[in-house]
């Protein structure tokens, strides 16, 4: 549910929209400073202050949205410098910037490369020579190419296209720019551009659909799709790079998206090392809401074919990247079609011999991401692993798999400092993302950067408890605790206890922008977080046990787990629990609602409530038809046992259910229904409801009312 694919999270002014008791009442957020305060006869601007964060203070959510966010490394040609984001949110105009930023690969020479105010400059890329950068920005009115010398200076646009662009990859030879665009299959971006400007100026807005998917994740499907791009680039002679001709379209008629909808990068396509054949990865048929069988397609650039190499595997294919040397490419697949969830294995396809073989086939963990080391021998792999995102070595002759990073969350790992140091973006559970340097064997970890270590010094946070239990029939299960802020011996605590989505997802050793567990650590609650059966990062096993058992094994892992804790830490509070949870955290918040009284309230952030409904509201079919054994027309038994809505006889406890308008993954009649059961039945409750959110909630203000209000409704019932 949480986003069924994990590929990584992203990113419409503030009007929020709550019902207590039974009355709709509107408000408008005007400042970052100010809250809500809420009565039953209306919205009173009351306001309490944004704390002074200058000051030593319990982290909250006024220290999360205006945290850096620092980007991964790019690396430069001669793996002498590195180029990285940084994000910043301004509370005044409530915008957020991104600007570029340089440093030498051992971290020194750091300095700032774009200074925009009320802009984004994203997806940097080195030029070839290495003394040039190209990235993406706004600043023009759309998303367009610029570029900007290593040494200063003012950006110089590259591109004027008459559509957004986005995903740059520049080719070895450096004479050629992949990069992608949206446009109707079949026409130029020119001639799509005058669609939409037809589109935008007609009065008829209906739309009209002849298969699925007509809308996916927060956009409805509008004809559009994102294709790979080619254009030949030079550096000219009066300076300065500039595109010599018309881009070309090398997925011209194909009706498939790359990079892949909604959560796709520029790790979706590669260029080959002679620049003469890129590799994409795109979805092609009319099954798309049902199927999960993504493919790998190489072009050849010179002759215009596409061949598809991974036709046999009816599952994902996804990730290429060729080997420096260009024999093999390195790809990630699963086994099971339809299973979104399955072990992602790395493949080697031999461009010579056109096959392809596992290399890590007998290694239980799922790699998320492929970056080949200089001797085309072996490569860095990035895995969950136990409640962390580690970095592994792959051997490509026996498969074996060595550790290179264990702690932590680790990403965007690349190769610096003439291949012999690796640098990578790494944060924590009491650490945000800032970019660190090892050897190659993972050893000597260094910080580079320190964005964030003036605000976490001032900020007083919760170091956490990793313990394990015996949970569903004695098995192993790890969990988190956090203790409150301030935590004082002989005093007992109330209890933040998270359940997270996905179902296959984790709580890791991760800095979280939206349900990060210090926010409510610092405000005194004893925080659990317990990876129950069906997490990911514990083997493939225990991620498969979910599948048709969502209201067994987990809810029996979370009972016993919450026992364990409470006896395991008798400063803990047993009488004084509230359960959260989001997506299937959501969902499970429903279930324990008709499971069991032991809460005394619970939250639910855009959780199912029945299944069958949900079904035919959704947009990933293959999810639900894997996760309850096929269709509900024909298997309807897992979907009338696994609704919550089959046991409001039995809910009893105060509920505040959130909910974002443009969620399509869990529609907004979900959360509807949920609040609609809770009201009829008399039960306290209350609906937090987002017109301008989806499935997730983005934007700053709206992060900071989602925290306020939830920690409003836990004080209401856990310390008053």
């Amino acid at each position: 549910m949480e986003s069924h694919n994990q590929y990584q999270s992203l990113h419409r002014t503030a009007g929020n929209q709550q019902v207590i008791n039974g009355a709709w009442q509107f408000y408008l957020l005007l400042t970052a400073t100010l809250t809500l305060a809420w009565s039953d006869q209306g919205v009173v601007a009351l306001g309490q202050t944004v704390p002074d964060l200058s000051q030593p203070h319990p982290f909250g959510v006024h220290d999360m949205v205006r945290m850096e966010r620092v980007g991964a490394p790019q690396v430069s040609p001669d793996g002498q410098s590195i180029v990285f984001t940084v994000r910043v949110w301004d509370p005044e105009s409530n915008k957020a910037t991104t600007n570029l930023w340089v440093m030498a690969s051992d971290g020194t020479r750091l300095r700032q490369l774009t200074s925009a105010k009320t802009r984004t400059d994203s997806s940097p890329i080195w030029a070839p020579d290495g003394k040039s950068i190209l990235f993406v920005s706004n600043r023009s009115g759309s998303r367009q190419f610029w570029t900007i010398a290593l040494d200063g200076g003012e950006a110089s646009p590259l591109s004027a296209f008459p559509v957004d662009v986005d995903t740059p990859r520049w080719s070895p030879k450096g004479n050629q720019l992949a990069f992608s665009a949206e446009v109707y299959p079949g026409s130029s971006m020119a001639e799509t551009a005058k669609r939409d400007q037809a589109r935008a100026e007609s009065p008829v807005k209906a739309m009209k659909f002849d298969r699925l998917m007509i809308r996916h994740w927060d956009s409805w499907k509008d004809g559009k799709r994102s294709h790979i791009f080619v254009a030949p680039i030079e550096f000219s002679a009066g300076g300065g790079w500039r595109i010599t001709a018309e881009p070309r379209d090398i997925m011209l008629n194909i009706d498939a998206d790359c990079p892949i909808k909604p959560f796709g990068g520029s790790e979706d396509f590669a260029w080959a090392p002679d620049g003469q054949e890129i590799t994409y990865t795109a979805q092609l048929g009319p099954d798309m809401a049902w199927s999960t069988d993504l493919n790998l397609y190489s072009v050849n650039l010179a002759q215009g074919e596409t061949r598809c190499i991974t036709a046999e595997n009816r599952a994902t294919d996804t990730g290429p990247a060729y080997s420096p040397d260009g024999r093999w490419i390195a790809y990630r697949a699963m086994a099971r079609p339809g299973f979104e969830a399955d072990r992602l294995v790395v493949h080697l396809y031999d461009r010579q011999r056109g096959t392809s073989r596992p290399v890590t086939a007998a290694w239980d963990r799922s790699a998320e991401s492929i970056e080949w080391l200089a001797d085309g021998k072996s490569m860095l792999v990035t895995a969950n692993e136990q409640a962390r995102q580690k970095v592994f070595r792959v051997t490509l002759e026996n498969g074996s798999v060595q550790p290179v990073l264990n702690e932590h969350y680790n990403f965007g790992v690349a190769l610096a400092g003439g291949g012999k140091r690796l640098v990578f973006g790494r944060d924590s559970l009491t650490q945000p993302v800032e970019i660190w340097s090892a050897a190659l064997d993972g050893s000597d970890p260094r910080q580079l950067t320190h964005f964030t270590d003036a605000r976490m010094q001032l900020c007083r946070m919760s170091a956490p408890d990793e313990f394990h239990f015996a949970g569903h029939k004695g098995e192993k299960v790890q969990a988190w605790l956090l203790k409150p802020v301030g935590f004082v011996d002989g005093k007992k605590y109330p209890v933040a206890f998270i359940i997270h989505g996905g179902p296959q997802g984790a709580i890791e050793d991760h800095f979280h922008y939206r349900w990060n567990p210090q926010a409510f650590a610092g405000a005194g609650y004893a925080v659990i977080a317990i990876n129950f059966h069906g997490s990911t990062g514990f083997g493939q096993a225990f991620t498969d046990s979910i599948s048709g058992d969502w209201g067994g094994k987990p809810f029996e892992d979370l009972m016993l787990g919450l026992d364990d804790a409470l006896a395991r830490y008798p400063w803990l509070d047993g009488e004084r629990v509230g359960a959260l949870g989001a997506s299937y955290g959501g969902w499970m918040i429903n279930w324990i609602n008709g499971h069991t009284n032991r809460f005394k309230c619970l939250v639910n952030h855009d959780g199912g409530f029945d299944e069958f409904s949900n079904y035919f509201t959704t947009e990933e079919l293959w999810f639900p038809e894997w996760e309850f054994k096929g269709v509900p027309w024909e298997k309807p038994e897992l979907y009338e046992k696994f609704s919550p809505s089959r046991h409001i006889v039995q809910w009893q406890t105060p509920t505040l259910v959130i909910h974002g308008a443009l969620d399509y993954r869990l529609v907004d009649v979900e959360g509807i229904a949920t609040f609609t059961a809770l009201q009829r039945k008399g039960i306290p409750s209350q609906l937090l409801y987002f017109p301008d959110e989806n499935h997730w909630v983005l934007k700053p203000r709206n992060s900071i009312v989602w925290h306020e209000t939830i920690l409003e409704w836990l004080e209401r019932w856990l310390k008053k």
